[in-house]
């Protein structure tokens, strides 16, 4: 029989073995999740970021034929539509003398054919601006009374740029990303006399005149019954803290917002306690207008498969990026179709993308305890089952779609804005911002030109009554000569 003090030593080698398997166990989760960072980092600084697979070896989904007849008449009716727009200028070529007479018979005057055979060449006039100078009238009496003619409407008093520059000033900016001093270097090759100061006031004067259109765009919002919502962010000058910038979109509107943080006070203000379904991400930011008796939280298929797909080395991704591909294939058929949006989608998803969407899940928790609970595609399972009632949303509403990409889409302008022209000077230069950045996009969204829309409205907006402010939306707009 051992001795008392063997036994004693052995149990106290036992504690030590065990507690230090417990420390590698630790170490080896808090090492895994720190890799799966780190490769998410590299992914971000230098990796490849298109999503797009290799097409898989199964044979594709069966569509519908389309009728080339159809197909040819669209194509048509859409390149008319599109030549429509552009200013067409129409040359008579006449035959060379040497030519008007027939080199056999000798017959000297040959009769016209037709309006002639056309050939069409497209070309490039470069751009130009023009200087107006108005002389107005002036006229005197004896008795020395002086009257002169009316000058023309401006934006503001006394500035020497039409709306049509202003315009033009707002497009580049918010539109093509164009920051002020490339476009002072682009207007002096021009030969306008403007400094990068004098940019910066009719931008911001053009973001203070067209304000009341803003606000009753934002006022538009919670009345639609589908809204897409996201945020990202912006840096504010001599500020430590993020910046964002929100965009809600509805199915007129694309409505974006300027704020000093990411809380929920945003979505508050604007969507405030109407009701319908908000397509958003899981930031908790919009959990205060998710509410029971608000809106009904939808959720982006699009994330939940950018987390499976940055975890694709694991060879268990393959069948949940298959299954999310062939709901993607159920959409896809519903567009070329043409019955988006209504029962007879709703009727589609209920018999091909739910039992698919049903797998999904089933691949979810066959899968969940196969990992480290900090490893990436642990927190890519989770997020599936988390967020599953969300993400399943678009079974349930023909109108809602599997993805956010729609919001995420309209913020392409911003990021593309803070990559070039890189910050904004104070809160009321970004929120000037999202005054313009609305109008833009949303005549954008609806097919209008942004040039001639705010050249319009820059002036009309000076006199048009206040109640019948939303005439003059994007969505509701109407040329002059209409």
């Amino acid at each position: 029989m051992a001795p008392p003090a063997d036994d004693e030593h052995d149990c106290g080698w036992k504690a030590y073995a065990k507690d230090q398997e417990q420390r590698v166990a630790e170490l080896k989760e808090r090492l895994d999740s720190v890799t799966a960072k780190l490769d998410q980092l590299i992914l971000l600084q230098k990796g490849h970021r298109s999503e797009r697979r290799k097409s898989p070896k199964m044979p594709p989904a069966v569509r519908p034929k389309a009728d080339p007849q159809q197909t040819a008449q669209k194509r048509n009716a859409l390149a008319e539509l599109r030549q429509s727009k552009l200013t067409t200028e129409v040359t008579n070529i006449p035959v060379a003398p040497e030519h008007r007479s027939c080199p056999h018979c000798g017959q000297e005057e040959l009769r016209k054919v037709g309006d002639g055979k056309p050939s069409t060449v497209y070309d490039y006039v470069p751009g130009y601006f023009r200087r107006h100078v108005y002389r107005r009238e002036t006229l005197s009496c004896r008795c020395g009374h002086i009257v002169t003619a009316a000058a023309p409407d401006r934006v503001a008093e006394k500035t020497r740029y039409a709306p049509g520059f202003i315009a033009h000033l707002i497009f580049s900016k918010c539109s093509s990303s164009m920051p002020h001093y490339r476009l002072e270097k682009e207007y002096r090759q021009l030969g306008i006399p403007i400094s990068r100061s004098t940019m910066c006031t009719l931008f911001h004067r053009g973001a203070s005149e067209l304000r009341p259109l803003y606000n009753a765009a934002c006022r538009l919002v919670p009345e639609a019954l589908d809204v897409h919502a996201d945020e990202t962010s912006f840096r504010q000058l001599n500020r430590k803290e993020k910046s964002f910038v929100w965009d809600f979109v509805t199915p007129e509107l694309i409505v974006y917002c300027y704020a000093e943080n990411r809380s929920g006070d945003t979505p508050k203000r604007i969507l405030g306690d109407s009701q319908g379904r908000l397509v958003v991400d899981q930031h908790t930011g919009y959990n205060a207008v998710t509410k029971p008796g608000k809106r009904i939280r939808a959720g982006c298929l699009a994330h939940a498969r950018r987390k499976i797909f940055e975890n694709q080395e694991h060879p268990e991704t393959k069948q949940a990026l298959d299954l999310i591909g062939e709901i993607y294939a159920v959409e896809h058929e519903a567009k070329a179709a043409g019955i988006l949006g209504t029962p007879e989608h709703l009727a589609l998803r209920q018999q091909r993308s739910r039992p698919l969407f049903a797998r999904l899940l089933w691949w979810a928790r066959a899968h969940r305890n196969q990992f480290e609970p900090k490893s990436g595609i642990r927190r890519a399972i989770r997020y599936v089952l988390k967020h599953r009632r969300a993400l399943g949303c678009f079974l349930r509403y023909a109108t809602i779609p599997p993805d956010n990409n729609k919001a995420e889409a309209g913020l392409r302008r911003v990021a593309l804005g803070r990559g070039s022209f890189l910050f904004v000077a104070d809160r009321k230069s970004g929120e000037d911002l999202a005054v313009l950045y609305t109008l833009v996009a949303s005549c954008e969204h609806n097919g209008v030109n942004p040039i001639d829309y705010l050249t319009d409205v820059l002036i009309r907006i000076q006199t048009h009554p206040a109640n019948r402010v939303d005439e003059l939306l994007p969505h509701q707009w109407k040329p002059p000569n209409s």
